[in-house]
């Protein structure tokens, strides 16, 4: 009988969490940037072979604020310790441990599953990794403790291994060939929404969300042809004057974000996906309950 379980991931902003999922799941399943906070869900990742299934949920980062937004990302983080077998705690090597370390870390030790620890980013130049080891074995004592890098794949195996050791013998929750279980609608959203960051660094990141309008799947009027999913696709901010900079000069700026999504969308799915996209105003959506109902979940 196989292994298999639920493990959360959590760390602060930025320490390397999505990167490190779709490292140990070989697949690209959570959008990537270098701002911070740029995860916004629960996104799950599978990893399954002879050892079993691990189900990942990727969390937003652990962040200290008062803001509603910020505090229902938060809720996210806590919430998920209670559905999982195991806790993987990612802490950046290059950084020295904050207040929301700290807090992080108190949290953790209150919990009643295990807990594993990945010091990551240990290939950086900036690595401290033995202060960060230190910091974590002081505050979480029955943690066991990988240096490991998410990006040039170093010590992920044996932290797989020990992920593994903390599940039960059981069934696997998903088909062998699943690599996560998000539904088209949200992969197609994330992926616009980490192209527009990317386009427009460090301007109004965290003031935008992608909303799928329209779906639907249509047949090429050539045989031959690729199937095609049309999207009709918002990409909200919360001001007029952030309009303006998401278009760009002649819609350059969205036009690049539209070539950019939909180069990506095709290595992600087996037909085309063409996107219409559109850029709309809500002001103060970050403090709308029910849009927060429907984006962080």
């Amino acid at each position: 009988m196989r292994r298999s379980g639920f493990v959360s991931i959590v760390g602060r902003p930025s320490s390397g969490k999505s990167t490190l999922l779709n490292a140990l799941c070989g697949h690209k399943i959570s959008i990537v940037s270098p701002v911070p906070q740029t995860t916004r869900n629960k996104i799950r990742g599978i990893l399954t072979d002879g050892r079993g299934q691990i189900v990942f949920l990727d969390t937003p980062g652990f962040h200290t604020s008062e803001r509603k937004f910020n505090l229902r990302m938060r809720d996210l983080v806590t919430e998920s310790l209670e559905e999982v077998e195991a806790v993987l705690y990612v802490t950046d090597a290059t950084r020295e441990p904050g207040p929301e370390e700290s807090e992080l870390v108190g949290l953790l030790g209150g919990i009643s599953a295990p807990v594993v620890c990945a010091v990551n980013k240990v290939d950086d130049s900036r690595a401290r990794a033995d202060d960060v080891a230190g910091f974590v074995a002081a505050h979480l004592p029955s943690a066991g403790i990988h240096r490991v890098s998410a990006v040039a794949g170093t010590g992920l195996e044996d932290l797989t291994s020990t992920l593994f050791e903390h599940l039960e013998e059981g069934e696997l929750y998903y088909p062998e060939e699943f690599y996560t279980d998000q539904d088209p609608a949200l992969r197609i959203a994330e992926v616009i929404r980490e192209k527009a960051i990317a386009e427009l660094k460090q301007e109004i990141p965290h003031a935008l969300f992608v909303d799928i309008a329209d779906m639907e799947m249509r047949a090429p009027d050539d045989r031959e042809a690729e199937q095609e999913l049309w999207v009709r696709a918002f990409v909200t901010v919360e001001r007029d004057s952030q309009k303006g900079i998401v278009i760009g000069r002649g819609g350059e700026r969205i036009r690049r974000v539209r070539i950019d999504a939909e180069a990506e969308l095709a290595g992600i799915f087996p037909y085309r996906v063409s996107l219409d996209l559109r850029v709309k105003v809500q002001p103060k959506w970050r403090t709308n309950e029910s849009v927060l109902n429907r984006l962080l979940r």
